[in-house]
């Protein structure tokens, strides 16, 4: 597979692992209530913390794809044709 290939797949998998971790460890409770402010958002959403998980888990589940694409236990185009 092509590096421009393999740097999509690394992101869409980065995306959607963020996405999926984003509501995780979220505390909605107010202690300052500020006018025109969402009641729903967070204090403190902890994004430099999700950043860092989510980039560990893409990490993880990238070289498991990546491996099975290599040893072709996942070889797509055999399964197209």
């Amino acid at each position: 597979m092509s590096p421009t290939g393999l740097i999509i797949i690394y992101i869409i998998i980065w995306w959607i692992t963020f996405f999926a971790i984003l509501p995780i460890d979220v505390n909605r409770i107010k202690v300052i209530k500020i006018d025109g402010e969402d009641p729903g958002s967070p204090e403190n959403p902890r994004i430099i913390k999700k950043f860092i998980y989510c980039t560990v888990i893409t990490s993880i589940i990238f070289i498991i794809i990546y491996l099975l694409i290599k040893f072709e236990y996942l070889n797509l185009r055999n399964l197209i044709s």
